[in-house]
Protein backbone atom coordinates (compact mmCIF):
# COMPACT_ATOMS: atom_id res chain seq x y z
CA UNK A 1 0.00 0.00 0.00
CA UNK A 2 1.14 3.65 -0.99
CA UNK A 3 0.47 6.70 0.66
CA UNK A 4 2.42 9.97 0.32
CA UNK A 5 2.48 10.18 4.81
CA UNK A 6 2.00 7.70 7.47
CA UNK A 7 0.87 9.26 11.03
CA UNK A 8 1.97 6.53 13.57
CA UNK A 9 -0.60 7.47 16.84
CA UNK A 10 -4.28 8.35 16.56
CA UNK A 11 -3.72 10.02 20.16
CA UNK A 12 -4.45 14.13 20.07
CA UNK A 13 -1.43 15.02 18.26
CA UNK A 14 -1.78 12.74 15.16
CA UNK A 15 -5.24 14.03 14.62
CA UNK A 16 -4.08 17.48 14.65
CA UNK A 17 -1.57 16.28 12.21
CA UNK A 18 -3.87 14.93 10.17
CA UNK A 19 -5.76 17.69 10.23
CA UNK A 20 -3.48 20.01 9.17
CA UNK A 21 -2.28 17.93 6.12
CA UNK A 22 -5.82 17.46 4.72
CA UNK A 23 -5.81 20.90 4.72
CA UNK A 24 -3.02 20.89 2.20
CA UNK A 25 -4.76 18.12 0.68
CA UNK A 26 -1.29 15.57 1.37
CA UNK A 27 -2.45 12.16 1.06
CA UNK A 28 -2.35 10.17 4.44
CA UNK A 29 -3.11 7.35 6.72
CA UNK A 30 -3.51 7.71 10.62
CA UNK A 31 -1.89 4.12 12.15
CA UNK A 32 -3.07 3.18 15.47
CA UNK A 33 -2.05 0.26 17.42
CA UNK A 34 -5.52 -0.29 19.61
CA UNK A 35 -8.61 2.33 18.40
CA UNK A 36 -8.84 6.42 19.28
CA UNK A 37 -7.30 7.42 21.91
CA UNK A 38 -6.15 4.53 22.56
CA UNK A 39 -3.76 5.39 25.68
CA UNK A 40 -6.54 7.38 27.13
CA UNK A 41 -8.76 4.30 27.45
CA UNK A 42 -6.34 1.69 28.77
CA UNK A 43 -3.38 3.28 30.83
CA UNK A 44 -4.98 5.83 33.33
CA UNK A 45 -6.99 5.69 36.94
CA UNK A 46 -10.21 6.09 37.15
CA UNK A 47 -10.58 9.32 39.11
CA UNK A 48 -7.76 11.33 36.60
CA UNK A 49 -9.43 14.69 34.89
CA UNK A 50 -7.28 16.85 32.99
CA UNK A 51 -5.00 18.87 34.61
CA UNK A 52 -6.23 21.78 32.00
CA UNK A 53 -9.51 23.53 32.04
CA UNK A 54 -11.98 22.66 29.21
CA UNK A 55 -11.38 25.73 27.20
CA UNK A 56 -8.11 24.98 26.58
CA UNK A 57 -8.69 22.09 24.92
CA UNK A 58 -8.20 23.06 21.16
CA UNK A 59 -7.30 21.61 18.17
CA UNK A 60 -7.56 22.85 14.95
CA UNK A 61 -10.95 23.21 13.52
CA UNK A 62 -12.19 21.96 16.62
CA UNK A 63 -12.93 23.49 20.59
CA UNK A 64 -15.18 23.04 23.57
CA UNK A 65 -18.40 23.47 22.95
CA UNK A 66 -19.92 22.95 26.34
CA UNK A 67 -20.93 24.71 29.43
CA UNK A 68 -18.33 24.60 31.34
CA UNK A 69 -15.33 26.35 30.35
CA UNK A 70 -13.77 26.20 33.52
CA UNK A 71 -14.44 22.88 34.36
CA UNK A 72 -11.98 19.91 33.73
CA UNK A 73 -13.01 16.86 31.89
CA UNK A 74 -13.02 13.14 33.29
CA UNK A 75 -11.40 10.45 31.14
CA UNK A 76 -14.63 9.65 29.87
CA UNK A 77 -14.93 12.69 28.41
CA UNK A 78 -11.51 13.64 27.31
CA UNK A 79 -11.87 10.50 24.95
CA UNK A 80 -15.20 11.25 23.93
CA UNK A 81 -14.00 14.60 22.96
CA UNK A 82 -11.16 13.25 20.94
CA UNK A 83 -13.28 10.24 19.15
CA UNK A 84 -15.84 13.25 18.14
CA UNK A 85 -12.77 15.18 16.70
CA UNK A 86 -11.23 12.30 14.68
CA UNK A 87 -14.98 12.22 13.17
CA UNK A 88 -15.38 15.74 12.43
CA UNK A 89 -12.18 15.98 10.76
CA UNK A 90 -13.00 12.53 8.97
CA UNK A 91 -9.08 11.26 10.13
CA UNK A 92 -8.06 8.23 7.68
CA UNK A 93 -7.64 6.34 10.99
CA UNK A 94 -6.67 2.68 10.48
CA UNK A 95 -7.03 0.97 14.20
CA UNK A 96 -5.84 -1.77 15.92
CA UNK A 97 -2.86 -1.53 13.31
CA UNK A 98 0.21 -1.74 15.42
CA UNK A 99 3.79 -0.62 13.85
CA UNK A 100 6.08 -3.62 13.66
CA UNK A 101 9.15 -1.61 11.93
CA UNK A 102 10.03 1.14 10.46
CA UNK A 103 13.10 1.63 7.57
CA UNK A 104 13.86 3.96 5.06
CA UNK A 105 13.63 2.56 1.71
CA UNK A 106 13.99 4.14 -1.75
CA UNK A 107 13.92 7.42 -0.80
CA UNK A 108 11.37 6.98 1.61
CA UNK A 109 10.10 4.99 4.05
CA UNK A 110 8.57 1.05 4.41
CA UNK A 111 6.49 0.51 7.39
CA UNK A 112 5.85 -2.59 8.34
CA UNK A 113 2.53 -3.25 10.46
CA UNK A 114 0.71 -6.34 12.02
CA UNK A 115 -2.45 -5.68 8.86
CA UNK A 116 0.65 -5.65 5.97
CA UNK A 117 3.24 -2.72 4.55
CA UNK A 118 3.26 0.92 3.63
CA UNK A 119 5.48 3.17 1.45
CA UNK A 120 5.68 6.04 1.90
CA UNK A 121 7.76 9.96 1.47
CA UNK A 122 7.48 10.93 4.76
CA UNK A 123 6.69 9.95 8.38
CA UNK A 124 5.03 11.47 11.74
CA UNK A 125 5.66 10.08 14.83
CA UNK A 126 2.82 11.14 16.75
CA UNK A 127 3.25 7.80 19.80
CA UNK A 128 4.09 10.14 22.53
CA UNK A 129 6.40 10.81 25.45
CA UNK A 130 4.14 8.36 27.71
CA UNK A 131 4.64 4.59 26.22
CA UNK A 132 7.16 3.03 29.11
CA UNK A 133 6.98 3.89 32.71
CA UNK A 134 10.30 4.92 33.60
CA UNK A 135 11.55 3.02 36.99
CA UNK A 136 14.21 3.30 38.65
CA UNK A 137 16.85 0.32 38.34
CA UNK A 138 16.45 0.19 42.51
CA UNK A 139 13.06 -1.56 42.02
CA UNK A 140 14.25 -4.85 40.96
CA UNK A 141 15.72 -4.53 44.98
CA UNK A 142 12.06 -3.84 46.76
CA UNK A 143 10.89 -7.22 48.59
CA UNK A 144 9.22 -9.71 46.45
CA UNK A 145 6.03 -9.71 48.90
CA UNK A 146 5.33 -6.00 48.09
CA UNK A 147 3.43 -5.24 45.29
CA UNK A 148 4.49 -2.90 42.72
CA UNK A 149 2.93 -0.48 40.36
CA UNK A 150 3.11 2.47 38.12
CA UNK A 151 0.23 5.05 37.52
CA UNK A 152 -0.62 3.15 34.18
CA UNK A 153 -1.13 0.36 36.29
CA UNK A 154 -2.99 1.98 39.08
CA UNK A 155 -6.92 2.42 39.08
CA UNK A 156 -7.99 2.96 42.04
CA UNK A 157 -7.58 2.22 45.87
CA UNK A 158 -9.52 -0.99 45.92
CA UNK A 159 -6.66 -2.66 44.23
CA UNK A 160 -4.48 -2.48 46.48
CA UNK A 161 -3.98 -4.50 49.64
CA UNK A 162 -4.78 -3.13 52.83
CA UNK A 163 -1.48 -1.73 54.95
CA UNK A 164 0.91 1.18 53.56
CA UNK A 165 1.73 2.62 51.06
CA UNK A 166 5.30 4.19 49.78
CA UNK A 167 4.87 6.70 46.56
CA UNK A 168 7.87 7.15 44.51
CA UNK A 169 7.41 10.76 43.45
CA UNK A 170 6.20 13.89 43.75
CA UNK A 171 4.57 15.55 40.51
CA UNK A 172 1.46 15.19 38.99
CA UNK A 173 0.78 11.84 39.17
CA UNK A 174 2.56 11.12 42.42
CA UNK A 175 0.54 14.03 44.47
CA UNK A 176 -2.60 12.69 42.99
CA UNK A 177 -2.33 9.23 43.74
CA UNK A 178 -0.89 9.48 47.52
CA UNK A 179 -4.10 11.90 48.04
CA UNK A 180 -6.45 9.55 46.83
CA UNK A 181 -4.70 6.16 48.81
CA UNK A 182 -4.34 8.59 52.01
CA UNK A 183 -7.96 8.88 51.73
CA UNK A 184 -9.12 5.60 51.02
CA UNK A 185 -7.44 4.86 54.62
CA UNK A 186 -3.95 3.49 53.79
CA UNK A 187 -1.48 5.10 55.59
CA UNK A 188 0.79 6.79 52.57
CA UNK A 189 4.84 7.72 52.77
CA UNK A 190 5.57 10.24 49.82
CA UNK A 191 9.29 10.13 48.42
CA UNK A 192 9.78 13.73 46.92
CA UNK A 193 12.41 14.47 44.33
CA UNK A 194 12.34 17.52 42.11
CA UNK A 195 8.78 18.91 41.41
CA UNK A 196 7.52 22.13 40.70
CA UNK A 197 4.95 23.70 43.28
CA UNK A 198 2.28 25.62 41.42
CA UNK A 199 -1.46 26.82 42.59
CA UNK A 200 -4.30 25.97 40.65
CA UNK A 201 -6.00 29.39 41.40
CA UNK A 202 -4.11 33.15 41.44
CA UNK A 203 -5.70 36.00 41.59
CA UNK A 204 -8.90 34.93 40.99
CA UNK A 205 -7.90 32.67 37.72
CA UNK A 206 -6.57 29.66 36.44
CA UNK A 207 -3.10 29.33 36.50
CA UNK A 208 -3.19 27.80 33.20
CA UNK A 209 -5.14 31.11 32.33
CA UNK A 210 -1.81 33.33 33.12
CA UNK A 211 0.35 31.07 31.40
CA UNK A 212 -1.93 31.20 28.34
CA UNK A 213 -2.62 35.13 28.18
CA UNK A 214 0.66 35.82 29.46
CA UNK A 215 2.58 33.85 27.12
CA UNK A 216 4.76 31.19 29.17
CA UNK A 217 3.30 28.39 27.40
CA UNK A 218 3.82 30.05 23.77
CA UNK A 219 7.92 30.45 24.87
CA UNK A 220 9.99 28.81 21.79
CA UNK A 221 12.53 25.83 21.78
CA UNK A 222 14.84 28.25 20.00
CA UNK A 223 14.59 30.79 22.19
CA UNK A 224 15.73 28.78 25.52
CA UNK A 225 19.12 28.85 26.80
CA UNK A 226 18.77 25.10 27.53
CA UNK A 227 15.96 23.50 25.73
CA UNK A 228 17.32 20.10 27.02
CA UNK A 229 16.74 20.63 30.50
CA UNK A 230 13.86 22.24 29.47
CA UNK A 231 12.15 19.13 28.15
CA UNK A 232 12.55 17.11 31.38
CA UNK A 233 11.69 19.69 33.76
CA UNK A 234 8.25 17.63 35.69
CA UNK A 235 5.06 18.83 35.61
CA UNK A 236 3.31 21.07 37.59
CA UNK A 237 1.59 19.70 40.86
CA UNK A 238 -1.63 19.84 39.55
CA UNK A 239 -5.16 18.64 39.74
CA UNK A 240 -8.28 19.24 38.23
CA UNK A 241 -11.40 19.15 39.91
CA UNK A 242 -14.46 20.56 40.49
CA UNK A 243 -13.75 22.90 43.46
CA UNK A 244 -10.10 23.59 41.63
CA UNK A 245 -8.14 22.62 44.44
CA UNK A 246 -4.97 23.37 45.31
CA UNK A 247 -2.30 20.16 45.96
CA UNK A 248 0.84 20.52 47.44
CA UNK A 249 3.08 18.91 49.75
CA UNK A 250 1.87 21.21 52.60
CA UNK A 251 -2.11 19.95 52.06
CA UNK A 252 -0.49 16.30 51.36
CA UNK A 253 1.27 16.51 55.20
CA UNK A 254 -1.62 18.24 56.53
CA UNK A 255 -3.98 14.81 56.17
CA UNK A 256 -1.14 12.93 57.27
CA UNK A 257 1.03 12.24 54.77
CA UNK A 258 4.41 11.05 55.44
CA UNK A 259 6.84 12.86 53.30
CA UNK A 260 10.71 11.52 52.81
CA UNK A 261 13.30 12.89 50.71
CA UNK A 262 14.00 11.28 46.75
CA UNK A 263 14.50 7.46 46.68
CA UNK A 264 17.86 6.59 46.82
CA UNK A 265 18.46 2.67 47.15
CA UNK A 266 17.49 -0.32 48.74
CA UNK A 267 19.96 -1.86 51.05
CA UNK A 268 18.93 -5.81 53.10
CA UNK A 269 15.41 -4.78 52.18
CA UNK A 270 15.63 -0.73 54.01
CA UNK A 271 15.12 1.69 51.79
CA UNK A 272 16.92 4.97 51.56
CA UNK A 273 16.68 8.34 51.05
CA UNK A 274 18.19 11.68 50.40
CA UNK A 275 18.65 14.17 52.50
CA UNK A 276 18.06 16.92 50.42
CA UNK A 277 13.98 17.23 50.82
CA UNK A 278 14.54 20.38 52.06
CA UNK A 279 16.56 21.78 49.59
CA UNK A 280 14.11 20.02 47.13
CA UNK A 281 11.10 21.89 48.77
CA UNK A 282 13.20 25.14 48.98
CA UNK A 283 13.82 25.45 45.13
CA UNK A 284 10.05 24.47 44.15
CA UNK A 285 8.86 27.37 46.28
CA UNK A 286 11.49 29.72 44.57
CA UNK A 287 10.36 27.99 40.91
CA UNK A 288 6.70 28.77 41.78
CA UNK A 289 7.63 32.41 43.22
CA UNK A 290 9.64 33.55 40.07
CA UNK A 291 6.27 32.20 37.80
CA UNK A 292 3.69 34.41 40.23
CA UNK A 293 5.87 37.18 39.90
CA UNK A 294 6.20 36.96 35.66
CA UNK A 295 2.02 36.94 36.18
CA UNK A 296 2.32 39.64 38.51
CA UNK A 297 4.92 41.88 36.16
CA UNK A 298 2.38 40.80 32.89
CA UNK A 299 -0.71 41.85 34.87
CA UNK A 300 0.37 44.87 36.12
CA UNK A 301 1.67 46.20 32.35
CA UNK A 302 -1.51 45.19 30.63
CA UNK A 303 -3.52 46.70 33.66
CA UNK A 304 -5.37 44.48 35.05
CA UNK A 305 -4.40 44.76 38.89
CA UNK A 306 -7.77 47.13 39.62
CA UNK A 307 -10.23 43.79 38.05
CA UNK A 308 -7.93 41.43 39.83
CA UNK A 309 -7.32 39.93 43.04
CA UNK A 310 -4.25 41.25 44.69
CA UNK A 311 -0.97 39.49 44.71
CA UNK A 312 -0.26 36.79 47.08
CA UNK A 313 2.64 34.24 48.02
CA UNK A 314 1.99 30.79 49.61
CA UNK A 315 3.31 29.85 52.93
CA UNK A 316 6.65 28.11 52.34
CA UNK A 317 6.50 23.91 52.08
CA UNK A 318 6.31 22.69 55.15
CA UNK A 319 9.74 19.86 56.07
CA UNK A 320 10.95 18.55 59.20
CA UNK A 321 14.15 19.87 60.43
CA UNK A 322 15.80 16.13 60.21
CA UNK A 323 13.17 13.48 58.04
CA UNK A 324 13.99 10.21 58.29
CA UNK A 325 16.72 8.67 55.76
CA UNK A 326 15.32 5.03 55.67
CA UNK A 327 12.38 3.14 56.13
CA UNK A 328 12.11 -0.87 56.44
CA UNK A 329 10.37 -2.36 53.40
CA UNK A 330 10.29 -6.14 55.38
CA UNK A 331 9.11 -5.16 58.43
CA UNK A 332 5.24 -5.61 56.36
CA UNK A 333 4.09 -1.91 57.53
CA UNK A 334 4.35 -1.21 53.49
CA UNK A 335 2.67 -3.09 51.37
CA UNK A 336 2.47 -1.34 47.97
CA UNK A 337 4.79 1.12 46.22
CA UNK A 338 3.77 3.07 43.35
CA UNK A 339 6.58 4.33 40.92
CA UNK A 340 5.58 7.74 39.96
CA UNK A 341 9.28 8.21 38.51
CA UNK A 342 7.82 9.38 34.80
CA UNK A 343 7.77 7.65 31.29
CA UNK A 344 9.84 7.48 28.13
CA UNK A 345 8.97 6.63 25.32
CA UNK A 346 9.14 3.80 22.75
CA UNK A 347 10.54 3.75 19.74
CA UNK A 348 11.86 0.30 19.60
CA UNK A 349 10.19 -0.65 16.19
CA UNK A 350 12.20 2.86 14.52
CA UNK A 351 14.89 0.93 12.97
CA UNK A 352 15.85 4.11 11.46
CA UNK A 353 19.54 5.76 13.00
CA UNK A 354 18.21 8.84 14.55
CA UNK A 355 18.58 8.19 18.09
CA UNK A 356 20.79 9.39 20.56
CA UNK A 357 22.63 7.43 23.88
CA UNK A 358 19.61 7.95 25.72
CA UNK A 359 17.01 6.26 23.23
CA UNK A 360 14.99 10.16 22.59
CA UNK A 361 14.72 11.04 19.32
CA UNK A 362 16.91 13.69 17.70
CA UNK A 363 15.16 16.70 16.18
CA UNK A 364 15.11 20.64 15.68
CA UNK A 365 11.74 21.28 17.03
CA UNK A 366 10.12 18.23 15.88
CA UNK A 367 11.98 18.09 12.51
CA UNK A 368 14.07 14.49 12.75
CA UNK A 369 17.42 14.52 11.02
CA UNK A 370 16.17 11.64 9.01
CA UNK A 371 14.59 13.84 5.62
CA UNK A 372 10.89 13.85 5.60
CA UNK A 373 10.52 12.46 9.16
CA UNK A 374 8.61 14.56 11.97
CA UNK A 375 7.84 14.02 15.69
CA UNK A 376 4.61 15.28 17.48
CA UNK A 377 3.29 15.41 20.79
CA UNK A 378 6.56 15.15 22.79
CA UNK A 379 7.60 17.85 25.39
CA UNK A 380 8.47 21.54 24.72
CA UNK A 381 8.77 20.55 21.20
CA UNK A 382 8.45 23.73 19.41
CA UNK A 383 6.44 25.32 22.53
CA UNK A 384 6.02 25.14 26.28
CA UNK A 385 2.55 24.17 25.80
CA UNK A 386 3.74 21.07 22.87
CA UNK A 387 3.00 18.19 24.77
CA UNK A 388 -0.91 19.62 25.90
CA UNK A 389 -3.82 19.05 23.79
CA UNK A 390 -3.80 22.94 23.13
CA UNK A 391 -0.09 22.75 22.17
CA UNK A 392 -0.93 20.31 19.28
CA UNK A 393 -2.33 22.59 16.78
CA UNK A 394 0.42 25.32 16.51
CA UNK A 395 3.14 22.52 16.29
CA UNK A 396 1.26 20.43 13.68
CA UNK A 397 0.72 23.54 11.81
CA UNK A 398 4.68 24.79 11.21
CA UNK A 399 5.51 21.10 10.82
CA UNK A 400 2.89 20.28 8.32
CA UNK A 401 4.02 23.51 6.22
CA UNK A 402 7.57 22.25 6.79
CA UNK A 403 6.64 18.81 5.46
CA UNK A 404 4.83 20.18 2.62
CA UNK A 405 7.53 22.49 1.39
CA UNK A 406 10.03 19.19 1.86
CA UNK A 407 7.90 17.20 -0.48
CA UNK A 408 7.51 20.12 -3.04
CA UNK A 409 11.21 19.64 -2.84
CA UNK A 410 11.88 16.52 -3.74
CA UNK A 411 9.01 16.49 -6.03
CA UNK A 412 11.16 19.21 -7.88
CA UNK A 413 13.99 17.94 -7.71
CA UNK A 414 13.05 14.64 -9.81
CA UNK A 415 14.24 14.02 -12.95
CA UNK A 416 11.26 15.06 -15.91
CA UNK A 417 9.57 11.72 -16.55
CA UNK A 418 11.71 10.22 -20.12
CA UNK A 419 10.05 10.09 -23.29
CA UNK A 420 10.19 6.99 -25.75
CA UNK A 421 12.06 7.59 -28.68
CA UNK A 422 10.19 7.54 -32.17
CA UNK A 423 11.89 4.73 -34.27
CA UNK A 424 12.33 5.63 -38.03
CA UNK A 425 10.08 2.84 -39.36
CA UNK A 426 7.31 4.16 -36.83
CA UNK A 427 8.19 7.58 -37.59
CA UNK A 428 7.06 6.85 -41.85
CA UNK A 429 4.29 4.90 -40.90
CA UNK A 430 2.58 7.69 -38.86
CA UNK A 431 3.35 10.08 -42.11
CA UNK A 432 1.79 7.63 -44.26
CA UNK A 433 -1.59 7.94 -42.04
CA UNK A 434 -1.76 11.37 -42.38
Amino acid sequence: MRTTTVIIGAGHAGLAMSRCLAERSIDHVVLERGEVANSWKTERWDSLRLLTPNWQSRLPGYGYEGGDPDGYRTMPETIAFIERYAQVISAPVQTHTKVLSVRQDNGGYRITTNQGQWQCQSVVLATGACNIPQIPAIADAVPSEITTLTPMQYRNADQLADGGVLVVGASASGIQIAEEIHRSGRPVTLSVGEHIRAPRVYRGRDIEWWMDAAGVHDERYDAIDDIVRARNVPSLQLVGSPERRMIDLNSLTSIGVKLMGRFAGINDGKAQFSGSLGNQCAMSDLKMNRLLATIDEWATEKGLDDELDSPRRFAPTRVEASPPLGLDLASGRIRTVIWATGYRPDYSWLHVPVMDRKGRVRHDGGVVEAQGMYLMGMQFLRRRKSALIDGAGDDARELSAHLAGYLNEQSAARPPARTRPVLPQMAAIALEAR
